[in-house]
């Protein structure tokens, strides 16, 4: 019996849906071409394999026995046609991520570095967000993913996912030595120059929230667009400020600045990926984020 395959492609969607016209509407073609398929099929193989009704088809116990078989071969189809698109996307695609300052510099980065040595023919975006930015370009569709730091304000159907905890530690520039051997409290932090992060940014309002639970209001005297900012800032003696520690090492090991101890702990932050889990990911997406949650804790936050 030679009956040509998309007869059968045909007759597994007819008897998936259960209907002429909504498998002619999966397939992109029109129910006279499926009707008549069908008919054809059923000449070949020499028995009715469908019962016209009112409201569709159903299988006769003849197409319920073909169907079993059919559905497994297209089962495998599919899943080979969706392995060879992951592959490709893997090799050509392209991801676009919104991440803040913070959170690209202390974790992101080294993710990327491993990714783009394993896949180097995907093409990578990185826009540089604060978190509310970044959260907004994800709903906007302007980004696959978004990896920022806490505080962030994630709502349904968005899924946050804690991969770093860091902390962060009061630095000044030379002209501060002396109070590298001193504790100072927040109430005497604030007698001194202050720098911080601009007042739209979830890094103020962290801060904000800080200096408030101990009766404090935070009216830092110099404000920074990023986090980059910041540590030129400090060394330029402009003031004191809060930096990620790992992004201070470096510059406490020349010792171009000096650490300061503060009297009144500082809480822990996270840095997170987020996902919009109602949009599909491109096979490209997907493999960074696996990557980037193998990377950290992969906590729910």
């Amino acid at each position: 019996m030679d009956v040509n395959f998309e007869y059968y492609r045909i007759f597994y969607y007819v008897a998936k849906y259960g209907n002429f016209t909504k498998a002619a509407r999966a397939l992109g073609n029109s129910q006279p071409n499926i009707t008549r398929a069908m008919n054809l099929l059923e000449q070949e193989v020499g028995c009715t394999l469908f019962i016209r009704t009112n409201r569709g088809v159903r299988l006769t116990p003849e197409g319920e026995r073909l169907y079993i078989r059919v559905s497994a071969a297209m089962a495998q189809l599919l899943a080979a046609e969706e392995e060879l698109t992951d592959r490709t996307g893997l090799e050509h695609g392209s991801i676009s991520i919104g991440a803040t300052e913070t959170a690209l510099n202390i974790y992101l980065l080294d993710q990327l570095r491993a990714f783009h040595m394993e896949h180097p023919g995907i093409r990578l975006k990185i826009s540089n967000h604060s978190t509310p930015q970044a959260l907004r370009s994800l709903k906007n569709g302007e980004v696959d993913l978004a990896v920022v730091t806490t505080p962030a304000d994630v709502q349904p159907p968005f899924q946050e996912v804690r991969l770093r905890p860091f902390r962060e530690i009061l630095v000044g520039g030379k002209t501060f030595t002396a109070l590298g051997s001193q504790q100072l409290s927040l109430a005497e932090l604030l007698e001194y120059p202050f720098i911080c992060l601009g007042k739209e940014t979830m890094t103020y309002q962290f801060y904000r929230q800080v200096f408030l639970s101990h009766g404090l209001e935070l009216e830092p005297d110099t404000e920074a667009a990023t986090t980059d900012q910041i540590l030129p800032l400090v060394r330029a003696e402009l003031g004191l400020a809060f930096l990620p520690e790992p992004m201070a090492e470096e510059a406490l090991r020349q010792r171009s600045i000096v650490r300061i101890q503060v009297k009144e702990p500082i809480p822990e932050r996270q840095v997170c990926l987020v996902y919009d889990r109602q949009r599909p990911l491109s096979a490209a997406a997907r493999k960074l984020k696996e990557a980037v949650l193998a990377g950290g804790r992969g906590s729910i936050g």
